[in-house]
């Protein structure tokens, strides 16, 4: 059980030891101390500006670029998905969406309204929050170079909007101007294309569900691309597709996806990580990074 203390009135909003197995797309994670759903965005500046600051707090939104580990989350974490669901389409050009709309939604909606291209949104399995920590990118498209403007907020609950130009933005890196803000809406930025048809996105998910383990449990590509080169190739020829430890292995379909066949353990997973990673620089001499983000301890 949690020995998480907190204020009286926030006790009644949270959930209490919350499996995190149910929350992340490769269905592994002990438990969180707190989970925490807010109702909107005023509500969770109130929740926010009441904990006391010695309580970690963790973002999760569709948990599909997050590795949980065995014993769980210390803390609160904060889910934005299905509260901060709001998109909208400001002008001809513009759209603002929040942290916890699903990109794939984004994708879909702005082909309806004839504007892109955001057809690459729709092979991002997370949330905007999400793509935005990490610009998050697929086909060829990447988060950030959509965004004109954030709204954030920190840990006093003070909310604040920052143009684009104030963060530092690479491949799947993102700097903010100050830490300890997180994401709660973005305004996007596209072009009218009012020959977007739903028929460019089904083509690039047929090609997707062709070349990747779709349907079985993972957090997509777990590797970033080195340089000019791909992690997928690199792994294969190490000989690495079908590795497996415990219930975690290699995908013998791609092999920058690492599936949990039914019964691997965040361990495992891990376990698979750092031996792709070992045999890779040691066969080619490249040090694989992982885009994955791994969170809580050990069990």
């Amino acid at each position: 059980m949690s020995r998480l203390v907190l204020p009286a009135e926030l006790e009644p909003r949270v959930h209490r030891d919350e499996p995190m197995s149910r929350h992340t797309s490769w269905h592994v994670g002990g438990p969180a101390d707190a989970w925490f759903v807010p109702r909107d965005v005023r509500d969770l500046s109130w929740f926010l500006s009441q904990l006391p600051a010695a309580v970690p707090v963790t973002w999760v939104g569709l948990g599909s670029n997050l590795l949980v580990r065995d014993g769980g989350i210390r803390g609160v974490v904060v889910c934005p998905h299905g509260a901060l669901n709001s998109l909208e389409r400001l002008d001809a050009t513009h759209v603002r969406a929040q942290a916890g709309v699903a990109c794939a939604r984004i994708g879909r909606q702005c082909v309806r309204w004839g504007i892109g291209p955001a057809e690459f949104f729709a092979g991002i399995p997370g949330t905007l929050g999400g793509a935005l920590a990490m610009n998050a990118g697929a086909w060829g498209g990447e988060t950030w170079r959509c965004v004109v403007e954030v709204e954030t907020i920190d840990r006093a609950g003070v909310r604040r909007r920052r143009p684009a130009s104030e963060y530092e933005v690479g491949y799947r890196r993102v700097v903010a101007p100050v830490p300890g803000e997180w994401f709660l809406a973005a305004t996007l930025v596209f072009e009218a294309r009012p020959d977007a048809s739903q028929e460019s996105i089904r083509a690039l998910l047929e090609r997707r569900l062709e070349s990747q383990p779709i349907g079985e449990w993972s957090c997509g590509s777990v590797f970033t691309n080195p340089p000019g080169d791909h992690a997928a190739r690199l792994i294969e020829s190490a000989g690495l597709k079908g590795y497996c430890v415990g219930g975690a292995a290699v995908s013998t379909k791609h092999a920058n996806f690492i599936v949990n066949r039914g019964s691997a353990t965040a361990a495992d997973l891990e376990a698979v990580i750092t031996h792709v990673q070992q045999t890779v620089e040691r066969l080619h001499g490249v040090r694989l990074r992982p885009e994955v983000r791994v969170v809580g301890e050990a069990a």
